[in-house]
């Protein structure tokens, strides 16, 4: 008896002995730390181009309230950074398949190469025709409910060799996901791909399907695919592909056929995102979806588009941070977003680049891990469009020169996806005066990556500010920077 209460002692300690004390991690320090800054700016020649190096960081107890600060706390951490990115559409295959092979090397660096670009890490695609092809098409044979004829032969000239070089460039870190605009004609009430209706009752379960054997044809061509939205601006009637899912619906087709679909076919790690829309209805979606326990189970994240400021309003970023209150464990992705009407003259037009700036800026604080532009490149017309949707990309590709023009918006997004890395956790920071706005992430290796936007037409003094340490910046008019130390 002795015996076994001795050895079940000895057990006892040796696994008391096992539990070490986890390692605090150590507050953040300046110490023989310097800052670099990038900078970009209006008239003038700065790109993405460093500005300042070595900057050293100084005591400054209290700052005054004359003085212009940005107050980043490295020690308080938010969410996970997943990764910038853009849609690779039928339009932007088919003028990158237009360029010279030096070009079409250019242009893969641009924007997959962290070091001679901007690094890119998120591809987002459409499972069927979109505004930005250039003709509506599906999988299948209209007619086929058992998708007996599906056949992803239309994304086999363009998107898929482009998707596969992007893929490579990024490698491992690459999330890449698909997006619907419209089920085939069939499907739908209005029998029409364009215009809106909605998914027919009948033709449920079919749908779901077929996202099924999307993922499968295109991870048979070699592409992971890493998630997926349920429809793109399902609230939207278009006239281009669309269709049209109210809350309850969108929650009911995922719940009841999508989700389970997903699960059955094995790919319950598909990370599914719901919405996919403008940030005005975005409460009201994802609190239908979410406070259903059976719908909410499937969903990884709620997307969210930034046309809202089409009625004339404003923005609605708060509307993000809302959410994030409601459903912390929910991921928020921002999807889609592009400068529309599209006009030559206005390539170079500063305040396209400054409406990604200030979005980015504001999504990320308010808890977006993701964010996700609409087309990477489109032609000297803005498409090619079917409907004669012309829109903007960062980058122009034009097919009668030959040449690739950058435009204001791929700077003002690299400032972010050049330097923030996958795995990064955003960090406070908060500016002393509303001429600047201001976002942190603190990378896995210790390096802390703010920026910095001026929105003002003065060239501004500011202090950078970790606790009591310091170092003084200047930012030119209407300039975006990325600090990194």
């Amino acid at each position: 008896m002795k015996k076994i209460i001795i050895v079940v002692l000895l057990a006892s300690v040796t696994v008391f002995a096992q539990k070490k004390p986890k390692s605090k991690a150590l507050p953040f320090s300046t110490k023989n730390k310097t800052v670099t800054v990038y900078t970009s700016a209006d008239s003038s020649d700065l790109r993405l181009t460093k500005t300042a190096d070595l900057l050293p960081f100084k005591e400054l107890q209290q700052p005054l309230e004359t003085q212009i600060c940005v107050f980043v706390n490295p020690d308080k951490t938010f969410q996970t950074f997943l990764g910038i990115g853009g849609a690779v559409t039928d339009a932007s295959a088919e003028v990158f398949a237009k360029l010279s092979p030096e070009k079409q090397q250019e242009f893969l660096r641009a924007y997959f190469s962290k070091e001679n670009g901007i690094g890119y890490t998120l591809v987002r695609t459409n499972m069927n025709s979109c505004d930005f092809s250039s003709a509506s098409y599906t999988y299948i044979e209209e007619g086929d409910k058992d998708l007996k004829t599906f056949d992803i032969q239309p994304d086999r000239q363009f998107k898929i060799p482009l998707i596969k070089k992007a893929m490579e460039m990024i490698g491992s870190k690459a999330s890449f996901y698909i997006s619907p605009w419209s089920p085939p004609a069939f499907m739908k009430d209005n029998k029409n791909m364009l215009q809106g209706g909605k998914l027919l009752p009948e033709y449920r379960q079919a749908w779901a399907n077929y996202y099924v054997k999307y993922i499968n044809a295109l991870e048979k061509e070699g592409l992971p695919v890493w998630g997926l939205t349920v429809q793109n601006e399902p609230m939207a009637k278009q006239t281009w592909e669309s269709c049209i899912f109210t809350a309850e619906e969108e929650r009911d087709f995922l719940k009841n056929y999508l989700g389970p679909t997903l699960q059955k076919a094995g790919m319950g790690n598909k990370k599914i995102t719901v919405w996919d829309h403008n940030r005005d209805l975005l409460l009201q979606r994802a609190t239908t979806i979410l406070d259903d326990p059976e719908a909410s189970k499937y969903v990884w994240g709620i997307g969210f588009h930034w046309y809202e400021s089409w009625s004339g309003g404003d923005q609605m970023f708060d509307n993000v941070g809302k959410v994030n209150e409601l459903y912390p464990s929910k991921n928020l992705m921002f999807t889609e977003g592009c400068v529309e009407k599209f006009d030559a003259n206005k390539y170079q037009l500063w305040k396209n680049g400054q409406r990604y700036g200030k979005s980015m800026i504001h999504d990320f604080n308010n808890g977006t891990v993701a964010w996700t532009d609409w087309n990477i490149l489109l032609d000297q017309n803005g498409g090619p469009n079917h409907v004669k949707n012309y829109c903007f990309a960062p980058i122009h590709g034009d097919t009668n020169t030959g040449e690739l023009i950058y435009t204001p918006s791929y700077y003002f997004i690299g400032h972010f996806s050049k330097f923030i890395e996958k795995g990064a956790k955003r960090v406070s920071s908060a500016a002393s005066r509303s001429q600047l706005l201001t976002t942190s992430f603190i990378n896995n290796d210790g390096k802390v990556v703010t920026v910095v936007m001026n929105e003002s037409n003065m060239k501004i003094n500011y202090f950078l500010c970790i606790g009591t340490s310091a170092t003084e910046v200047t930012i030119l008019p209407n300039a975006i920077q990325t600090l990194v130390y």
